[in-house]
């Protein structure tokens, strides 16, 4: 009989133990990764434009302790120009990611909520978007309204939202039928008010997952948009852009004009991918004790 004790309580430290040292790596994790991009934003907000300054006795350096990645055709700083492309696509990522959720929560909160007319109507439209091809959809888009900063946002904010709109639609209408709800009307609580106390509380770490889980796929649709000539200028730099005037020269041998920059946008894709599953990990309750 001790000895069964002795170990379920070795059992249970064990456990303890694991998840003590699963959340601990999670937050370093999420603390490391929001460290690279509180820089990106210090760096980009703070240092000059002096490396994107046109220096023709510059052009095509390699890779230097001067030059960490090198120098493009035209003599600018590829280090500089890597840094402020990423941090474009970080701008343009935030705001066409932040856009689709709330066109999410929205058509998914209406959808559930607004009666069966209005299910199948916003039913009807996501099952449209998601039988389009993906890519075509972006370009016919960002074409149609014009092709520069705002058309990029605009073509990926508005063909990411299908998916998270499903799940936030499934999750409302399996609260509708939990008791606490039903009491709430029952007692005489209107729908929004429902709505702003019992599901946009549940919602909330649903929609703060999606957006980071929604991050990777903005940045590289944005930047599959700008490689192919739609959206940004070359005066400000993306990492689009510069791997699409890297196509040129890798020919001759400047394999770090686009080994570097895509580097740079697979590193942050990923970064925003481990930051999405570990605040996955923390905040949704079936893994969040683990």
């Amino acid at each position: 009989m001790e000895n069964a004790i002795v170990l379920q309580e070795g059992e249970k430290r064990q456990v303890f133990a694991f998840q003590l040292n699963s959340r601990f790596i999670t937050v370093v994790i999420l603390l490391l990764c929001s460290t690279f991009f509180i820089w990106l934003f210090a760096y980009n907000i703070l240092s000059s434009d002096q490396g994107l300054t046109t220096n023709l006795r510059l052009r095509n350096l390699p890779p230097s302790h001067e030059y960490w990645l090198g120098t493009d055709w035209l003599g600018r700083d590829m280090f500089e120009r890597t840094t402020k492309g990423l941090y474009m696509s970080f701008k343009v990522g935030f705001i066409a990611a932040v856009t689709s959720v709330c066109i999410s929560c929205i058509l998914g909160i209406a959808s559930a909520v607004l009666g069966r007319k209005v299910d199948y109507f916003i039913t009807l439209i996501i099952d449209l978007f998601m039988s389009m091809p993906h890519l075509v959809l972006l370009i016919l888009i960002s074409f149609a309204i014009g092709g520069d900063t705002f058309g990029v946002v605009f073509a990926v904010a508005v063909t990411h939202w299908p998916r998270l709109s499903r799940i936030i639609r499934a999750e409302i209408l399996q609260l509708q039928q939990s008791e606490y709800v039903k009491l709430s009307y029952k007692f005489g609580k209107s729908r929004l008010w429902v709505m702003g106390h019992h599901m946009l509380p549940h919602l909330f770490p649903q929609l703060l997952i999606g957006l980071f889980l929604l991050f990777p796929h903005v940045i590289l649709h944005s930047a599959g948009l700008t490689f192919l000539g739609f959206g940004l200028t070359p005066h400000n730099p993306s990492i689009g852009i510069l791997l699409s005037e890297s196509m040129r020269f890798l020919s001759t041998g400047y394999w770090w004009l686009a080994v570097f920059p895509g580097i740079a946008l697979v590193s942050m894709v990923k970064i925003f991918d481990i930051m999405g599953m570990n605040i996955k990990r923390v905040l949704d309750p079936k893994t969040k004790q683990v």
